[in-house]
């Protein structure tokens, strides 16, 4: 059984994912938000005290929220792959050049050491991840889907009545609706969604009342 514990952090009220595998206590850190100090010791204070053992960092995609904790991650757990879709990682190199601007001066960058792919499934413990192809909101986004638990972690893609923006660089507005509809509205609707901002929802209600997939 995959549990998934959330934080919210920085300035953007990101959520942060652990996604945790009971029988092995193998976890998945998805998307650290932690920045500053308070931050990174909430997170890590949690990992420690619940004795989890951390495997994976995982970028559903790189924009600066999702990212500002990816080096913390790996000063305290070096040797455990970081993983990133392709297509993101210009995303991912350019944080460098605004995060002094947004208010993140002390952004220390990252590099991934292997890749996300559609169709990839990682092994967490007695757990399965398929990773699946969505993007729009960012060039490489993916989302992560443990069809054991009926749960999907989502990153920008869909919220509680809502959906990604796609004004930045490197977004389409058509290309997200239509990797909603391809990946998450394929998905039953009893599938819990945790995004990457909010509260959770489920594919069911999402079909049925956001405004964007009408």
């Amino acid at each position: 059984m995959l549990r998934i514990v959330s934080f919210t952090f920085n300035a953007f009220s990101e959520n942060t994912y652990l996604l945790i595998d009971e029988a092995s206590r193998a976890t998945a850190i998805v998307d650290p938000g932690a920045y500053s100090a308070d931050e990174q010791r909430t997170l890590h204070h949690y990992l420690e005290s619940e004795k989890l053992v951390v495997q994976y960092l995982l970028n559903t995609h790189a924009h600066i929220d999702h990212v500002l904790g990816n080096a913390f991650v790996l000063q305290h757990y070096p040797n455990i792959p970081f993983l990133l879709h392709s297509l993101d990682l210009p995303t991912l190199r350019a944080v460098p050049t605004y995060a002094g601007p947004y208010g993140f001066a002390a952004y220390e960058p990252a590099e991934p050491t292997g890749e996300l792919t559609a169709g990839q499934v990682i092994e967490l413990g007695e757990s399965r991840l398929e990773v699946r192809f969505a993007p729009g909101h960012a060039p490489g986004h993916v989302v992560l889907y443990d069809a054991a638990g009926g749960q999907l972690v989502g990153g920008d893609v869909l919220f509680k009545g809502s959906v990604g923006r796609t004004d930045l660089p490197g977004g389409d507005h058509a290309t997200l609706l239509a990797s909603i509809r391809k990946e998450l509205l394929s998905l039953p609707d009893a599938t819990v969604v945790y995004p990457g901002h909010g509260p959770a929802t489920t594919i069911g209600e999402e079909r049925r009342s956001n405004p964007f997939l009408k």
